[in-house]
């Protein structure tokens, strides 16, 4: 009969793997933008799988919590300027509740994988897979649940201007996170393999690693043919707390988009609520629209607020001049607690006065999210909806040849906010291998190529447009053919052999015996 391994020890003590986690947070979020460190990421996750190696179940649900609540609440404190601190510590608590459920996973993963399958190929070769698989199952349980999730923070999305970018056009969003996970448990592992004897062979191996991931060539671009696209950017207050008359913000996006006439345009694009009028009941946004799209002799792309059958909806308006809207698209994900309030009656008593200021429930939209613009087919994104691995492909799949991604970003000021958001709609971009509008009502705004290249942009907080003959592209990426399959496939691989790796060790009547050590 073969013994039960010896438990595995910590690198660390409890104390100092949660002085550890607490650390990781800033690290990790210095990884992305607005300081944009990209290599800090994989520090931050580096900091992390060493604190929960050797922790007990409760020591590893400590050290998760700690770990995440220090990364949210730096990376999401621009919550705070919209709408206070509670939003902003409930969400961080939240998120760190699960982050803390899979961390117990990742630790259990460390103690029974090497010990049903005790070899250098299962401690080096398997192990890392199922950590970085159960990582990518966690971030896609909370990108999508409870109330469509909130997949801000994702780690791959550190890496828009890094050379991994490239990575999500092959493998996606998800894709790229488990990569950037896999690599680094690889290199752990690797470095603590006792039967690895010669020194230089713990670095090179992970070097080599590295190299291979990063060897795999760029997605090709092959471009359709050209769209001249005009952004405008009004630089309006357009937060919802700011103090304004009826129509300033429709009356700053015109004055904005008076200079281009008489350039020739394919399409002119106004970002999510571009105009606070809704044309499609006020005459007056009517006849600024009509009049500027007949100068301009282009159509005209612009975010408002709608009312149908009682229900309110962040829409994108495809405008033509004397026709009106001829399509629009309604925002897939209005933000919970933001832009409605999902079961209000339940929520309401913990916070009456900050429930009390979300008035106007937005409801989710249903139709599909692409226009036609005169031959040229634009994927439609609002906002939060660049977040949506789903919506992309969906877009994609509907013929998309270009994203047009419109958002408001004033309610966030000159924060972090935009620039996470801008770091999100670049990777969108090389994902899809579509070129990708990215209009703001304040900033920061920019036309991103196929391949992540910023091609023209907006001074933040600057009225203002943008001109560009935009590639077209038709082809498909690995990514949005099979992106949810590649989540889908390493998510459940990860659970999947975690769970064998249980049922084997009480199989072989080896079950865990109390606690794996005295460091927690």
């Amino acid at each position: 009969m073969t013994a039960e391994p010896a438990p595995m020890r910590p690198p660390v003590p409890l104390v100092a793997a949660l002085l550890l986690a607490a650390g990781s947070g800033p690290v990790l979020d210095a990884g992305f933008p607005d300081l944009g460190i990209w290599p800090l990421a994989f520090v931050g996750i580096g900091i992390i799988l060493i604190s929960l190696i050797g922790r007990s179940a409760w020591g590893a649900l400590l050290v998760g919590f700690v770990a995440s609540v220090s990364f949210y609440l730096v990376h999401i404190s621009w919550i705070t300027l919209y709408l206070g601190d509670v939003p902003w510590l409930a969400l961080s608590i939240l998120q760190s509740i699960f982050f803390a459920l899979g961390a117990l996973l990742i630790t259990l993963a460390f103690r029974w994988i090497p010990n049903v399958w005790p070899t250098a190929l299962g401690r080096v070769g398997l192990l890392p897979i199922v950590i970085a698989g159960l990582w990518t199952a966690r971030e896609a349980l909370v990108s999508t649940w409870p109330y469509g999730g909130f997949a801000w923070g994702r780690v791959a999305l550190s890496q828009s201007e890094s050379p991994f970018a490239p990575l999500v056009a092959w493998v996606g969003v998800s894709g790229l996170s488990f990569v950037m996970v896999w690599l680094v448990a690889f290199l752990l592992q690797f470095l603590r393999e006792p039967e690895v004897t010669v020194p230089s062979l713990r670095l090179l191996a992970p070097a080599a690693a590295v190299a291979v991931v990063l060897a795999l060539p760029a997605w090709p671009v092959v471009e359709r043919g050209t769209s001249t696209i005009a952004a405008v950017q009004g630089n309006a207050k357009a937060g919802y707390f700011d103090e304004r008359e009826p129509g300033d913000i429709l009356a700053a996006q015109a004055s904005a988009t008076l200079p281009l006439i008489g350039t020739p345009v394919d399409m002119i694009v106004w970002p999510e609520n571009g105009t606070d009028l809704d044309p499609t009941r006020e005459p007056q946004a009517a006849s600024v629209l009509d009049y500027l799209g007949a100068q301009a002799q282009a159509p005209i792309i612009a975010g408002t607020i709608t009312e149908r059958d009682g229900r309110f909806y962040n829409t994108s308006l495809l405008w033509e001049t004397q026709t009106g809207p001829v399509d629009h698209y309604d925002k897939r994900h209005p933000v919970p607690f933001g832009e409605y309030v999902p079961d209000r009656d339940f929520w309401e008593p913990f916070a009456p006065d900050l429930i009390g200021l979300i008035g106007r429930e937005y409801t989710p939209g249903t139709v599909d999210n692409v226009f036609n613009v005169n031959g040229v087919i634009a994927g439609i994104s609002i906002c939060f909806d660049i977040v949506d691995d789903a919506l992309t492909r969906e877009a994609v799949d509907r013929g998309a040849q270009v994203i047009i991604a419109q958002t408001n970003n004033a309610d966030f000021g000159r924060t972090d906010e935009n620039q996470q958001q801008l770091a999100i709609a670049r990777l969108r971009a090389i994902e899809s291998s579509r070129s990708l509008v990215n209009i703001s009502t304040v900033g920061t705004s920019q036309m991103i190529g196929p391949d992540g290249a910023t091609l023209t942009e907006i001074p933040a907080y600057e009225p203002g447009h943008m001109v560009y003959d935009v590639p077209l592209v038709s082809e498909v990426t690995p990514a949005m053919a099979a992106g949810g399959h590649m989540e889908s496939f390493v998510s459940y691989f990860g659970l999947l052999a975690l769970g064998v790796a249980m049922l084997l060790r009480t199989k072989n009547g080896r079950p865990h015996r109390g606690r794996p050590n005295s460091g927690g």
